[in-house]
């Protein structure tokens, strides 16, 4: 982008011209960082091991076996072999500050919900709960600039992505879940992204965090193989991949969950498009 923007300047272009210019430079400072998953196969899905493991883990965590009763992890796919072409990911969700820059530039609505849609929903989290997570005055909540953007939708989600496409001549997309699994959790199926083995320290659930969301990259503990951070724990995220219709599979367990056998790569869940939920964010891959 600098040396576009020189070129344009010794060209003498319009004054608009230049300006413009100047909005690409600012967009640039919120591209996110992204890293390589590189082609090839990849394991997917879960076997009747690792979901006995993940039942076993909510039931010691909660105290009982709801999870298990309601089917949780029936509709993971059987674990196998699948493939990939190579894509980059961005490393952490996509943040308030990054998601910011994209509301200054098209006026698009703030992360928010109504009182009355929220109560519609019948969700367990109180409607004041979402208040710490809401935008004011068309800007994140103070000192949560670095945490991931949550209260979007899955057009939200599309429509940052199209906005950080032309801005960097890039193309950006939500991923698709199997992009997202291989991404979370290696190219060998491995249970987290870590490793096969629990541990409550490597991730922002309601095991050991404060239920709430933290800044982006706070465990590096619980990176990935390829190095992708939060893939676990911290929010759920949008994926492109439907389950039905205006409904989309979202991943990764968030810090309202404890066990955490939904914090698993391979757990899934499918939730309206429409919906804005504290629990749900996004991140993004560019080819």
């Amino acid at each position: 982008m600098p040396g576009r923007c020189f070129q344009l300047r010794n060209a003498l272009i319009p004054l608009l011209a230049l300006a413009a210019c100047r909005v690409g430079l600012a967009a640039d400072l919120a591209v996110p960082e992204t890293i390589l998953v590189p082609a090839g196969p990849v394991i997917i899905g879960s076997d009747r091991a690792e979901r006995e493991f993940a039942y076993r883990l909510d039931e010691a965590a909660y105290g009982h076996s709801r999870t298990r009763e309601w089917l949780w992890y029936e509709n993971e796919p059987r674990r196998q072999r699948k493939a990939t072409l190579s894509f980059r990911i961005t490393k952490t969700p996509i943040t308030n500050a990054q998601y910011a820059a994209f509301v200054e530039a098209t006026g698009h609505p703030v992360p928010d919900v109504a009182a009355a849609d929220w109560r519609s929903l019948r969700l367990v989290h109180p409607y004041e709960r979402t208040r710490r997570h809401a935008w004011v005055d068309g800007k994140p909540p103070e000192g949560r600039e670095p945490h991931p953007v949550v209260l979007v939708s899955h057009s939200d989600a599309k429509a940052y992505a199209a906005w950080l496409s032309a801005e960097t001549g890039r193309n950006w997309r939500l991923p698709s879940e199997r992009e997202w699994e291989k991404a979370a959790r290696g190219s060998d199926g491995q249970r987290f992204p870590w490793g096969n083995d629990w541990d409550p320290q490597r991730l922002n659930s309601h095991d050991a965090g404060p239920f709430d969301t933290l800044p982006v990259g706070s465990f590096p503990d619980g990176g990935s193989p390829f190095g992708l951070l939060d893939g676990a724990g911290q929010v759920f995220e949008w994926t492109s991949s439907a389950a039905g219709e205006l409904r989309y599979i979202v991943k990764g367990g968030s810090w309202d969950d404890s066990g955490c056998g939904v914090c698993r790569p391979a757990a899934r869940h499918a939730r309206p498009a429409t919906l804005k939920h504290i629990l749900i964010g996004f991140r993004l891959v560019t080819d």
